[in-house]
């Protein structure tokens, strides 16, 4: 699955995601840096900020984004979900996460395609999770293909014309 960080792709990937079914079936968490569902980090943050590696969460628009908001000091990566196409509360996401001050990566999973890399990344995302059936050699050109912004970024909400 190629992973797109600040356009371009990445080489390798530190962080490990650990599924719901894994920490229901007890599983030990893997060691080094990983990605949890946000109500378990809820749960069980103090645990998980004095393991050794970093911890991440993975969001989706059921989660409570204030609490999310008030986490983020203690974050170096949220990913946010996209469960189907149809489902755009991602976007929102970023954006709040975003303005919130967040500095750290935000990256897309789930339903990530070519079709909305742009936007996406004007909504704040700087990590783009690709499946292989959606990725292909000219998948970088959607970040350049669209060349006239009505609508400002996350970082500067401003419109932005391009030409």
């Amino acid at each position: 699955m190629p992973l797109l960080i600040n356009r371009a792709v990445a080489e390798n990937d530190p962080w490990q995601f650990v599924s719901a079914d894994a920490i229901e079936a007890n599983a030990d968490l893997p060691v080094g840096d990983i990605v949890v569902p946000f109500a378990y980090y809820l749960e069980n943050k103090t645990q998980l900020l004095v393991r050794e590696g970093k911890v991440a969460v993975v969001v989706n628009g059921d989660d409570d984004l204030q609490a999310l908001i008030a986490c983020l000091s203690e974050l170096s990566l949220v990913a946010i979900d996209f469960p189907a196409f149809r489902d755009g509360r991602g976007f929102s996401i970023a954006r709040k996460v975003v303005r919130a001050g967040f500095k750290g990566e935000v990256r897309a999973v789930g339903d990530v395609g070519r079709d909305r890399l742009e936007y996406m990344e004007n909504c704040g995302f700087n990590a783009f999770d690709i499946s292989d059936e959606a990725f292909s050699d000219d998948t970088l050109k959607a970040f350049t293909e669209i060349t006239v912004n009505y609508q400002g970024t996350a970082a500067d909400p401003r419109p932005i014309f391009r030409r």
